[in-house]
């Protein structure tokens, strides 16, 4: 029997959404709206090869899913609400508590909220959506799916910090990863073409857009990640740093007089390419400005290049081979150049990628005999989204 599924993604001034229709996993209708909270929120929404534009007022995210639910009825993607019959959310922070997409009920709903002291920018809004469509849809299920959860498979030797141990006991702090929906999507994607279980290969994720990270992948499970306790941790980013040696922020807080909150700005919003270049946050600018010339853009790209090869050498290590290195997000999937920047010098452990393939932007781009696959998978984190909760709630 289908069943009528929207996959959420609420941000502090945003909602983006898709209804799919499962299990044949077909879209009826897309959108997002933009600055909630503002007279002239921009709401974009797509159905049936049509798509339509307009400002409008949209003070909450209460309203924003009512304008939502009304243009769906509206041009006949649905003709009752009661037809949805369960929402999944995107979360950002399932901290421990979550080591899956789950059914949520006023505790882990108070749950969610408790664990916005660890990321106080996505889990409080994450929340407002929850409520907002619990409120507007009463008869839907509604599901979590956490961007931790895909990690809670690491072992404590790689998730844990090398700090007094009562700091992980009393606050939590570790290793937690992000991205995991995006992760698990490419990975099982990649099996499924290459017609091997899942459980059988060994896998390099690389998730590279303006955050980045990488998940190391075996016998289905995430066993590491390049993003720690925040994002912010791994390899370099459109504005975020990466990997630092920590004594770097008191250096600066003493001959900058900065204050933590000045730092935090710093490393979250003012480093990687942005900062290396000097240009921009955006791969294809920083890409651009190097190919005229400009030397700290080309030093910022080798950065990029180069940090993502560390862990790759590293992954390859811990799992003591490879099978498949994928390529996915915004740079992963439409930058030709960025793949062959990371796959440059990694012959010798069997990553060989192939010129034309890679210019021709196909599937697979590794030379006919290098021993592990290059895959270029266009990541669908709300189609994830729609079969966790197919899988948790239907």
């Amino acid at each position: 029997m289908t069943q009528k599924i929207m996959a959420i993604n609420a941000g502090s001034s945003s909602l983006k959404f898709q209804l799919f229709a499962m299990p044949q996993e077909q879209v009826l209708a897309k959108g997002l709206i933009e600055r909630i909270g503002h007279q002239d929120a921009q709401f974009t929404f797509a159905y049936h090869q049509q798509q339509r534009r307009r400002s409008l007022p949209v003070a909450d995210h209460a309203q924003a899913v009512q304008c939502v639910l009304e243009a769906l009825l509206e041009h006949g993607v649905i003709q009752r609400i009661e037809e949805i019959s369960a929402v999944g959310h995107r979360v950002a922070h399932g901290g421990e508590a979550f080591n899956d997409s789950a059914l949520i009920d006023d505790q882990a709903l108070s749950e969610i909220e408790t664990l916005g002291e660890l990321a106080p920018l996505h889990n409080p809004v994450n929340a407002m959506g929850i409520r907002a469509f619990l409120t507007a849809l009463p008869h839907a299920k509604a599901v979590g799916v956490f961007d931790t959860a895909y990690h809670q498979t690491m072992s404590p030797d790689h998730f844990l910090y090398a700090l007094p141990y009562r700091y992980y006991q009393e606050m939590g702090i570790r290793r937690y990863g992000f991205h995991g929906t995006s992760h698990k999507y490419v990975a099982q994607t990649c099996a499924d073409l290459l017609g091997k279980p899942l459980c059988s290969l060994r896998i390099i994720s690389c998730h590279l857009g303006n955050g980045a990270s990488l998940c190391a992948i075996q016998q289905g499970r995430s066993v590491n990640t390049s993003m720690g306790f925040t994002p912010l941790a791994g390899v370099a980013m459109g504005t975020r740093s990466g990997d630092i040696d920590p004594a770097i922020l008191p250096f600066v807080a003493e001959k900058e007089k900065r204050t933590p909150s000045e730092l935090n700005q710093l490393i979250n919003s003012q480093s990687g390419l942005l900062g290396l270049s000097g240009v921009s946050n955006d791969y294809r600018d920083v890409e651009q400005a190097a190919s005229q010339g400009n030397e700290q853009a080309r030093l910022a790209l080798a950065v990029f290049a180069n940090r993502i090869r560390d862990f790759i050498g590293s992954y390859l290590v811990q799992m003591g081979g490879l099978d498949v290195l994928i390529f996915t997000g915004g740079i992963g999937e439409n930058s030709r150049s960025a793949r062959r920047s990371i796959c440059a010098r990694l012959q010798e452990l069997g990553i060989s990628l192939d010129d034309q393939r890679n210019e021709a932007n196909q599937t697979f781009i590794q030379q006919d005999n290098a021993s592990v696959r290059i895959a270029v998978i266009n990541t669908n984190e709300e189609l994830m989204i729609a079969r966790d909760v197919m899988r948790v709630a239907i």
